[in-house]
């Protein structure tokens, strides 16, 4: 026992000397601390008497000492540096940002606050009006700011519409993207009998201006049917600005592609479906050229060895151009220089390539209205049913308008049925694919962002080039009356702005 007993004497005595120490000098003295250090004190001497047991005491007292004392609340002279969070005034002490509780959203925040001091556990500072304002000294960088954007400001709710079955959401806040394809209940009898009701819009529009001019209903020179091309060359034109072009933008800007590194992406694209469309005009209008001058001299051969000059100066004098015919039965200016009238053969193909940017825009408009989740299908296919109707209204003018020499009866009606059989088989495939359709899967992304593009810039050369300016700059409107070119002008911004309403859904 001995030997023990002078252990503990060691230690009293280290823990007298240690209490003593000028470095331990606290100024701001904790009572729980001091509390617990004389208790540390007492039970280590009579630790002295009680031997080994009184060892273990002295450790555990200690522990609880250094736990109370690191937990005990900074000492706050003063705060500085205080802004405001919305209605919350947050300032600084050293590195530390505190909440002051004490002004109201209606009261002016000050600068800085002084003569702070604590009553009880809670620390309050003085303003400059001399009355006392809380310190949330708990309240720390850590959980600085904490529910201050829990609140969304008025009209920030969430808006979503699909694009190729991809949810785009626009407003609210934002939300952790999944690339993944979302698991849908689809009304699959709901589709199917739709697709009929799609079909049978689509015929509507696109061979109402066609029969109707066929059977002489309306003639081309008649005002409903300049409304009905004007209202048609501006479908055409938001079509492939405001439909396509932006859908194929948001499609290269789906977060589940990635980050592109060309940022033009989406124009380039454009750019070349609107150079392939030029060139195939161009390259239209060459081979026609080549082949009238083929047979102009294989004429002239014959009629060479058949005919004297007075006949064939006769034949040239009186004997219309086709060219000159065609701009003649078509109300145009004659051409004069480097103006060139398009021959039929020319006309038909400027429609064919106008159906070829409206065939690739109708198979993607199929897939993306079945794909659709039910909470927005019927929203997007009233969308869609009114969009076909007007598109196929500009397609149905344009081949109404091409002469018997560059199309027939039957192939207009050929022309007019693929595109109004285009949609539904658009929609027949979605259907096949419904459940395994995604539209975040990479490929998907960059396959419907390249189709949309190439067709806008087809549908843009078209539009401008082969509707707008020829009807504007070198067709009847050209020379039209006042009354005239105001209908007319009024159609073709109508088109403009209904198309571009329905672009805020589909």
């Amino acid at each position: 026992m001995a030997p023990v007993a002078g252990f503990a004497a060691v230690l009293a005595f280290v823990a007298c000397a240690t209490a003593q120490n000028p470095e331990d000098y606290n100024p701001n003295p904790n009572p729980n601390a001091a509390a617990a250090t004389s208790t540390a004190s007492s039970t280590t001497a009579a630790a002295g008497s009680a031997g080994a047991a009184g060892a273990q005491t002295v450790t555990i007292t200690a522990t609880a000492t250094i736990t109370q004392a690191s937990s005990a609340a900074p000492a706050v002279t003063a705060v500085s540096d205080c802004h405001a969070h919305g209605t919350v005034n947050w300032c600084m002490v050293g590195t530390e940002e505190y909440q002051v509780s004490g002004p109201t959203a209606t009261e002016e925040f000050q600068a800085q606050y002084t003569d702070c001091h604590t009553h009880d556990t809670e620390t309050y500072c003085v303003d400059d009006a001399g009355e006392d304002v809380k310190v949330l000294v708990g309240s720390t960088e850590e959980n600085a700011h904490v529910g201050e954007d829990s609140e969304e400001p008025a009209g920030s709710e969430e808006h979503c519409h699909f694009h190729a079955g991809v949810e785009h959401c626009v407003g609210g806040s934002e939300s952790k993207v999944s690339c993944d394809a979302t698991p849908r209940d689809y009304n699959i009898p709901l589709r199917i009998g739709l697709l009929f009701v799609i079909l049978a819009t689509s015929a509507f529009g696109v061979f109402l201006p066609i029969l109707t001019t066929r059977f002489n209903i309306i003639s081309q020179t008649n005002i409903i049917f300049v409304i009905l091309k004007q209202f048609g060359t501006g479908i055409v034109l938001s079509t492939a600005f405001i439909h396509l072009f932006t859908h194929a933008d948001l499609m290269f800007g789906n977060d589940c592609l990635g980050e592109l590194q060309y940022e033009g992406t989406t124009a380039a694209v454009f750019l070349a479906g609107l150079f392939l469309s030029f060139l195939a005009d161009y390259l239209g209008a060459r081979f026609v050229q080549w082949r009238q001058k083929k047979h102009a001299s294989t004429d002239s051969e014959i009629s060479g060895v058949s005919t004297n000059g007075s006949d064939k100066a006769t034949s040239t004098g009186s004997t219309p151009t086709p060219e000159n015919e065609f701009n003649r039965s078509h109300g145009l200016p004659h051409a004069h220089g480097v103006i060139h009238q398009a021959t039929p053969m020319e006309e038909k193909i400027n429609v064919m390539n106008l159906e070829a940017g409206i065939i690739f825009h109708s198979i993607l408009i199929g897939i993306t209205l079945v794909v659709a989740g039910d909470s927005f299908f019927i929203t997007l296919f009233i969308v869609i049913l009114f969009h076909q109707m007007f598109e196929g209204i500009a397609l149905g003018t344009c081949i109404a308008e091409l002469p018997k020499a560059a199309a027939s009866t039957l192939q207009k009606c050929i022309m007019g049925g693929t595109f109004a059989l285009i949609t539904p088989i658009g929609m027949a495939i979605g259907i096949g694919v419904l459940n395994s359709f995604n539209g975040n899967d990479p490929s998907t992304i960059v396959a419907i962002g390249t189709l949309d593009a190439l067709s806008a810039g087809i549908l843009a050369w078209v539009g401008i080039v082969e509707m707008l300016a020829r009807d504007w700059m070198h067709g009847r409107l050209l020379n039209a009356g006042f009354v005239r070119s105001a209908v007319a002008m009024f159609a073709l911004v109508c088109g403009m702005v209904l198309m571009s309403v329905l672009g805020k859904w589909a």
